[in-house]
């Protein structure tokens, strides 16, 4: 019924519900229906009526009326200036890697030392499938630490510093690539491989993958930098070492790293997160950075198992003797049968 609020009400609506009656017979004057012809068409009372107004209540007379255009569309189509909104700082970067989308490789303003163009292929497999991903050369990396506002950036370290940059990186992908030897297709496996402890886990997993044949390469998704954020076994690590510095005092991470890695489970494409944790640590004699990396998945439930497993084993495995303790038994019990 609501299409038909606007309807204009018709002369005879109101006795249309009850038709009126007449006792003494006379029709009632003015009714067209009881008078001659040409008096009906003549007559004064029985006006042609005017053409019902439209349903629509909008007037369509002046064009200059303030009114908007009988549309359904509420939104005026005018030429009104509407402003536009403007893009968050975050929405502007790559969400593969939350950098910007392009970083240029012109020399900055007042740049005294030329660097070089070239970037470097990295043995990362990208997650689309399509070659590896790409290291920034290092006049690239130089214009990012300008327009992060590291301005006193000393320009002839910057190739040095692409150079640990790049190194880092790919020791992180291959301690990721080693959990996904372990744990890349299922818990079981892992255990098998875990329960002997670290120090033969390399020659378990050679066993196995010489008989299941070559293992699914991971690939990575996309990564994240998150320097200001510590992680919880960080902050953990730093309160050991205030309560126990002789064992645990180490310096804050300087770097911390989220890595989405696609793992292939059964046939079917998973997410995981590993967590990376950049260290440094004491310079060698002649004078050379040392760093260490803590690199592990992400506490959740299926990767907190794993967690166990590689430590828990470990642990077992040389609580309960290693191999020095096994192998003097099985020496002892060859002698015992000779």
């Amino acid at each position: 019924m609501g299409w038909f609020w606007a309807d204009a009400p018709s002369a005879s609506s109101a006795s249309a519900g009850a038709p009126h009656s007449s006792r003494d017979g006379v029709p009632p004057p003015g009714c067209p229906m009881h008078q001659k012809a040409a008096e009906k068409l003549n007559s004064s009372s029985c006006k042609k009526p005017e053409a019902a107004p439209s349903a629509c209540p909008v007037p369509h007379g002046n064009p200059q009326a303030s009114t908007p255009p009988p549309s359904s569309c509420p939104v005026p189509h005018g030429n009104p200036e509407v402003p536009r909104e403007e893009r968050s700082a975050f929405s502007k970067l790559n969400p593969l890697n939350y950098m910007f989308p392009s970083i240029s490789q012109a020399p900055a303003p007042n740049q005294t030392h030329a660097l070089p163009t070239t970037r470097d292929e990295s043995s990362i497999p990208k997650g689309t499938g399509d070659g590896n991903w790409e290291y920034p050369s290092p006049q690239q990396m130089y214009n990012a630490l300008l327009r992060k506002g590291y301005t006193d950036t000393d320009v002839t370290a910057v190739e040095s510093m692409v150079a640990v940059h790049n190194f880092l990186n790919e020791g992180a992908w291959a301690e990721i690539v080693e959990w996904e030897r372990r744990f890349g297709k299922g818990l079981k496996r892992g255990w098998e491989v875990s329960k002997r402890g670290e120090e033969n886990a390399p020659l378990v997993l050679r066993k196995l993958e010489a008989e299941e044949g070559e293992p699914e390469q991971p690939s990575l998704i996309r990564f994240q930098g998150r320097p200001k954020e510590m992680t919880p076994k960080a902050a953990m690590l730093q309160v050991l070492g205030w309560l126990y510095p002789a064992k645990f005092e180490t310096e804050p991470p300087f770097d911390r790293h989220d890595w989405y890695v696609s793992r292939t489970v059964d046939g079917k494409q998973t997410e995981v997160r590993y967590v990376i944790d950049y260290y440094s640590g004491e310079p060698e004699p002649t004078g050379e950075p040392v760093f260490f990396l803590d690199v592990r998945p992400a506490v959740t439930p299926t990767q907190a198992v794993e967690r166990m497993m590689r430590w828990g084993g470990d642990v077992w495995w040389r609580a309960t003797g290693g191999n020095e303790v096994r192998e003097a038994k099985q020496r002892a019990k060859n002698g015992q049968r000779n």
